[in-house]
């Protein structure tokens, strides 16, 4: 019992910090669309409006996450925001594009933030009781 009460708590500790940081990071859209806009890749055409999109949803799945009743689609819609941005991560990447600052990450940089990525997705997962059905479909 304990333990459950415990993993409960730590998976809604775990959703309201990401909540929190998917707004923030949804407002930072917002606020400095030219910091986000370099690392679109140009297929996706104007990267304004894609910035301002995924700042939508970020700003809606922060929301979802933050709500007990919308936590579990939040954390399904995080995990698949997640991988549906990593395109722009993996542009900036193969052809070294800096930021709207000017700034780049190192190799080094890009590895942490695809390990990071993938943590996001597990954690997600997690957070939508996701990893926990497919464990129980599977024993």
């Amino acid at each position: 019992m304990s333990i459950s009460f415990n993993q409960n708590l730590l998976k809604s500790f775990s959703a309201v910090i990401a909540g929190f940081f998917f707004i923030y990071v949804g407002v930072l859209h917002f606020i400095d669309t030219a910091w986000f806009e370099p690392i679109v890749p140009p297929i996706f055409g104007s990267a304004t409006f894609w910035v301002l999109a995924s700042g939508v949803a970020e700003i809606a799945i922060g929301i979802g996450l933050l709500a007990p009743k919308t936590r579990e689609n939040a954390g399904y819609a995080s995990a698949l925001l997640l991988i549906a941005v990593y395109p722009a991560n993996l542009y900036m990447w193969i052809y070294n594009i800096e930021l709207g600052d000017g700034s780049s990450l190192t190799p080094i940089g890009h590895v942490i933030r695809l390990c990071l990525q993938v943590l996001g997705v597990i954690i997600s997962l997690w957070i939508a009781g996701g990893i926990a059905k497919i464990k129980a479909d599977n024993p």
